[in-house]
């Protein structure tokens, strides 16, 4: 009996312990695309705006100090080149940032973080023939904000910048015709996410 009762007093302890630890995201994002790519002599590709389901998990070391791992479903961006769509790639976003919180005596937390990201090819199609993995930079900028009948959710919104020049590697016909088989496409896209959290 006193196993027993010892045994329940620990695992009650360990919950406890565990208590706050542990916050899913759930949000939708828009990737904005801040750069473009001259290919060749008068002709410039870019990646268009997009819009993403994106939740992710993340795990608090105390209150101050936190990492977040983004997940994503795969994101589809079309190509243009000189104004006209010529390819889609899409590919996984996983970023993961080390973040700190500034908690202060208000129910808005503002935090920042840095980290890495990824640029992991999923499917392409069009004058694309291939597109290669990239990793890159992540830096964030955001705040949690915490209704007052609320215990353990919130509502947040963040802006996230992510470094990402994936290698694309284009069809025969289109790399005879440009003169050009490879080139990076600079994508460097913010990512501004709204959605809930919930703390556990």
């Amino acid at each position: 009996m006193l196993k027993q009762v010892a045994l329940i007093a620990l695992m009650g302890m360990s919950a406890s312990a565990m208590a706050g630890q542990w916050q899913v995201k759930v949000g939708g994002s828009v990737l904005a695309p801040t750069q473009d790519t001259t290919v060749a002599f008068g002709v410039v590709a870019e990646a268009d705006h997009e819009y993403a389901f994106t939740p992710s998990v993340e795990y608090f070391f105390n209150d101050n100090i936190s990492a977040e791992l983004l997940l994503a479903t795969p994101i589809s961006h079309d190509v243009l080149v000189n104004g006209d769509k010529a390819a889609k790639i899409k590919h996984l976003p996983p970023t993961l940032t080390a973040k700190y919180h500034f908690k202060n005596s208000t129910r808005f937390t503002p935090y920042i973080g840095v980290g890495g990201t990824a640029f992991v090819a999923w499917d392409e199609k069009g004058v694309a023939k291939d597109v290669k993995e990239d990793f890159g930079f992540a830096g964030q900028i955001g705040f949690n904000f915490q209704p007052a009948d609320a215990k353990n959710w919130g509502v947040f919104f963040d802006a996230r910048y992510a470094q990402l020049s994936p290698e694309v590697t284009l069809a025969d016909d289109t790399a005879e015709k440009l003169r050009v088989q490879k080139f990076d496409l600079d994508i460097d896209p913010m990512v501004y996410t709204i959605g809930y959290s919930y703390k556990f």
